[in-house]
């Protein structure tokens, strides 16, 4: 079972797969070893987290979990400050306890092999005072911020929960006849689904403290200044961008609702992420941007537009992602952007067309369209940072997102291509992508693109 908020999770950036999965997964580590017996502690990366670990900072996310820190509450700046004391100081607080750790030595990036059941594979390995290992674990990030253990997927015992929900679902045709049965919306029947876990108001709380998070790193990135980190030496262009529009608005020189507006709030955002500062993981980092972006340009742009409408756009988009995640991957390292960008901007299609008041078909149509038009969209970070083309990218999704919400609006919800059929392609578009095309910064503009 997958609730929304294990989709729309607090973290930092600059990666939900390669920055906070693995700090979940240093963390999870720590809880099973044994107190005051470890004398020294080994980490491999593998596949993608290796080859692009550095750019996305997969290193520092991993000291700052095994020392105990978590994604939601950890201090961005302290991630940073964190690394380049480990590497000068050459030890690690585990448990309490201070042991050596020397980056070079114990810090192995193993950047020409792959692990069995994902390219996001890493494995933590504990040693006692005689060398003998204590605890050794091999965990796997498998998009937006998701982990899974070794011992997890071959453990006969893992209980499966699908009957416990009231309305479990995995695929848009199951979706749609319950909420046609029950006369609901979508974000009405995963609102239902969610009570599992919580209370209402307790959800709508919880949903609002995420769209709280995501409109402050509009704010955040709106006022950012400088170059983003990293060799690319990328300027930030939301403050720029952001700060023309206020001038042509007070000039009467723009339209109310120019998708600038769009482009602004979403790579404000994902400037955020590429400076490693709070976001929220929607269902990635990478395409974190889009989520937030439409829904204040539906906030501020649309009169008909109120607080409430923050809560059903937040569960519909949270049910369609739920689709993505049970059918294929939201993991760019496993099916390229199409699983990050993509996946995000049919949620987004979704969400809005709901809250423009559409019926399920043109939600489901709307989220469609997203994701069709993103088809075999490959991830290739330049330096294998999460800025070029990244940042860019969630703009344009976003107002990919807008017009696919506005074109199903105008139809009534028939149309050729299903939302699953749609969702198996990604994901078998996905499986026949080449792996250097999948955030491995092997392919595409990561080679095209030199950087001297």
């Amino acid at each position: 079972m997958i609730s929304i908020f294990e989709l729309f999770s607090i973290g930092v950036g600059p990666s939900s797969s390669h920055t906070v999965g693995p700090m979940r997964a240093a963390n999870d580590f720590v809880a099973q070893l044994p107190n005051g017996a470890i004398k020294r502690l080994e980490v491999e990366l593998y596949g993608s987290l290796a080859l692009t670990g550095k750019g996305h900072g997969t290193d520092r996310a991993i000291i700052v979990g095994l020392e105990g820190y978590q994604p939601d509450t950890v201090d961005p700046a302290f991630v940073y400050q964190r690394m380049n004391r480990l590497i000068q100081e050459k030890t690690l607080m585990i448990q309490n306890q201070i042991i050596d750790f020397e980056y070079q030595e114990h810090f192995i990036f193993k950047y020409t092999e792959n692990l069995e059941y994902h390219t996001n594979g890493m494995r933590f390995t504990a040693y006692d005072a005689e060398n003998n290992i204590v605890h050794s674990e091999v965990y796997y990030s498998i998009g937006g911020g998701f982990i899974i253990s070794d011992t997890a997927l071959h453990s006969p015992n893992i209980i499966k929960e699908k009957g416990e929900l009231p309305y479990y679902y995995e695929t848009a045709q199951k979706l749609l006849e319950y909420c046609d049965q029950r006369k609901c919306t979508i974000a009405e029947l995963v609102l239902e689904n969610e009570k599992h876990w919580r209370s209402e108001d307790e959800i709508k709380e919880k949903l609002y403290e995420i769209w709280s998070v995501m409109d402050q790193a509009i704010d955040n990135g709106c006022k950012g200044k400088g170059l983003l980190p990293g060799d690319l030496k990328v300027r930030r262009r939301a403050p720029i961008h952001y700060q023309a529009l206020l001038n042509q608005a007070e000039q009467n020189d723009i339209t109310k609702k120019d998708f600038n507006w769009l482009n602004v709030y979403a790579m404000a955002v994902n400037e955020e992420n590429a400076a490693g500062h709070r976001i929220v993981t929607a269902p990635t980092n990478g395409a974190a941007g889009i989520i937030p972006a439409v829904l204040k340009y539906f906030l501020h742009f649309y009169p008909k537009a109120k607080k409430e409408d923050v809560i059903t756009y937040l569960l519909t988009a949270g049910g369609i992602a739920i689709l993505y995640k049970k059918q294929a991957s939201i993991s760019g390292a496993e099916v390229g952007c199409q699983g990050e960008v993509g996946v995000a901007c049919s949620m987004a299609a979704g969400a809005l067309t709901a809250v423009l008041g559409g019926s399920i078909w043109q939600v489901e149509q709307a989220a469609e369209i997203g994701m069709e038009h993103h088809l075999g969209l490959t991830c290739d970070p330049i330096l294998g940072l999460v800025q070029v083309p990244c940042i860019e990218r969630n703009a344009m999704a976003s107002i990919h997102a807008v017009n696919a919400a506005h074109i199903a609006m105008l139809e009534d919800g028939k149309h050729v291509v299903s939302l699953d059929q749609v969702i198996q392609t990604m994901k078998q578009t996905g499986a026949d992508m080449h792996s250097k095309y999948k955030e491995t910064a092997m392919g595409g503009l990561a080679v095209n693109v030199p950087i001297c």
